[in-house]
């Protein structure tokens, strides 16, 4: 018996191997139509939640503020600065000015809207403070602060303190004022 070997001889040929370039040009059009098609969207969605966040820590705070006066029985005060193009806030007794140390820093793509933040703020120093009493009430002026995209973004959101006993709430803009504010 004769045993016998088959073999293979099959020649490579470039033609069966690989995409040709106008194949790889259609498939790199695709994915930039695409790309451009949901980079919008995805851009809108980090901005939404960089919103989201800064004011989500913003009334953590407020909330802490009223929590820390309650316990220690004495007014405490938040107060929130826009220094250098960066937002911040600091806890503290209204009769100290806060360290440096103190001071905590939100997003950097956020701004306190000027136009719409009614809480009050010292002329000379430009800083924004809500005070609440032993009792965990408002000390004195009600208010909100908003923040705002600094790409200039016509997103807003607020925390507000609504009523004298202190309670918070958080809003965000609105297409028509309410007492020509849009954050209501």
């Amino acid at each position: 018996m004769i045993n016998k070997k088959k073999t293979c001889d099959r020649s490579l040929t470039p033609s069966d191997s690989g995409f040709t370039l106008i194949e790889q040009l259609i498939i790199i059009s695709i994915i930039g139509v695409l790309g451009a098609i949901a980079a919008p969207s995805w851009l809108g969605f980090i901005n939404h939640q960089r919103l989201n966040t800064s004011i989500d820590r913003i009334y953590w705070a407020m909330q802490t503020t009223r929590a820390e006066a309650k316990l220690n029985k004495e007014t405490r005060q938040i107060s929130f600065r826009d220094q250098n193009n960066t937002v911040q806030w600091a806890i503290h007794r209204p009769d100290e000015t806060p360290t440096e140390n103190q001071w905590t820093i939100l997003d950097q793509g956020v701004q306190i809207d000027e136009a719409e933040t009614t809480l009050y703020q010292n002329k000379t120093t430009k800083i924004w403070r809500m005070q609440f009493d032993h009792k965990g009430r408002a000390n004195g002026q009600l208010g909100r602060v908003t923040v705002s995209l600094r790409n200039g973004s016509p997103a807003k959101r607020c925390t507000f303190v609504s009523t004298l006993l202190g309670t918070l709430r958080i809003a965000q803009n609105n297409p028509k004022p309410k007492d020509g504010k849009y954050c209501y």
